[in-house]
C-alpha cells in the first residue's frame, strides 16, 4: 500500500461545462472524500476555435499511484462523454489532468509531473495559485503565488460568479 499524498487535479470543460464540472466534483468527492476546489474560471479555448472553457483545480489526498489515478480519471471522463477520437486541442465534455502528485518530478505512467501546462497557461496556474498559493513547485522551488505574480502569458480569465 502506497503512502497517501496531496494531489492537485485540473478540471476543464467546454460542453455543457457547468454540469460536467459539477458532476466531476461530485465523483471526486464520492471516491476520495474530502476535497478542496479553487474558484472556477471561464477562459477562451486554447489551440482551436471553440466555446469558452470552465476550469478549476481540485485537491485530493490519495494513496493511488499515478497510473492507478490516471486510469480512474480516464474512466470518469469516459463516463461523462469524453470523445478521445478528436484531436488533442478540441471540445471536451470533461477533462481532468493530474497536475501534481505529491512532490514527484519526472515521467510517471506516461505523464510528465509536475504538468508543464501549470506554468504555461493561466487557466491552470491561476486556480492552482488560488487553491494553494504557498505550495512550492517541485522543480522550481517557487510558490504558485509567485509563479502567478511573475506570469507573463495571456491572463485572459473571467471568474465564474457563484450561483445565488
Amino acid at each position: 500500500m502506497s503512502q497517501a499524498v496531496d494531489v492537485y487535479l485540473g478540471l476543464g470543460s467546454n460542453q455543457d461545462a457547468k454540469r460536467h464540472i459539477a458532476a466531476g466534483i461530485v465523483a471526486l468527492q464520492h471516491r476520495f472524500g474530502d476535497l478542496r476546489i479553487s474558484p472556477v474560471y471561464r477562459s477562451p479555448a486554447v489551440g482551436f476555435d471553440g466555446e469558452d472553457f470552465l476550469n478549476a483545480v481540485a485537491w485530493i489526498h490519495t494513496d493511488l499511484e499515478v497510473g492507478e489515478l490516471k486510469t480512474w480519471l480516464t474512466e470518469l471522463e469516459d463516463r461523462h462523454g469524453r470523445d478521445r477520437s478528436k484531436p488533442r486541442f478540441s471540445d471536451r465534455s470533461l477533462d481532468i489532468d493530474i497536475l501534481l502528485h505529491g512532490d514527484k518530478a519526472g515521467s510517471f505512467a506516461g505523464l510528465e509531473l509536475p504538468r508543464p501546462e501549470i506554468l504555461k497557461y493561466a487557466h491552470v496556474l491561476k486556480p492552482l495559485a488560488d487553491l494553494a498559493p504557498n505550495l512550492t513547485h517541485p522543480v522550481t522551488g517557487k510558490t504558485f503565488a509567485t509563479h502567478w505574480q511573475d506570469f507573463s502569458g495571456d491572463r485572459t480569465l473571467h471568474p465564474l460568479n457563484p450561483e445565488p
